[in-house]
């Protein structure tokens, strides 16, 4: 499982990454082999949320799952590229495949999220 040291993770299996004073957001290697082929994303508006709302949805050939936003802030891009291609989630959890870029209104939030060892230890008592 590829687990980016460099980001932030929620305990439902998203990611967060710092990029400047933006935060990239995406799920997790874990979630996208858990979840099987992915063939449709579902992309957030670019608008204001709050955390832990639910703001966009991943479908795979076995299930639909809601997307939750585990920062407060705004949407401000999406990646587009998934309307052609949603496997880049399966194939580039961490690169190609991202979700969207969030100006996050609440910094600290960041911060309470689970670092990459934590969420290793989470996943590998999951297993």
């Amino acid at each position: 499982m590829k687990i980016d040291v460099n980001a932030r993770y929620s305990q439902t299996h998203e990611w967060v990454r710092k990029e400047g004073d933006l935060l990239v957001y995406g799920i997790t290697d874990y979630a996208q082999d858990k979840i099987g082929e992915v063939v449709y994303v579902e992309l957030p508006e670019e608008d204001e949320f709050r955390k832990g709302d639910s703001f966009s949805v991943v479908e795979s050939v076995k299930s639909a799952n809601d997307l939750y936003i585990p920062v407060s802030g705004e949407v401000v891009e999406i990646n587009e590229a998934l309307e052609d291609d949603p496997d880049l989630v399966n194939s580039d959890a961490f690169g190609k495949g991202w979700i969207c870029k969030i100006n996050p209104s609440d910094e600290s939030e960041y911060d309470q999220l689970l670092s990459s060892e934590e969420y290793e230890k989470m996943i590998s008592e999951l297993s």
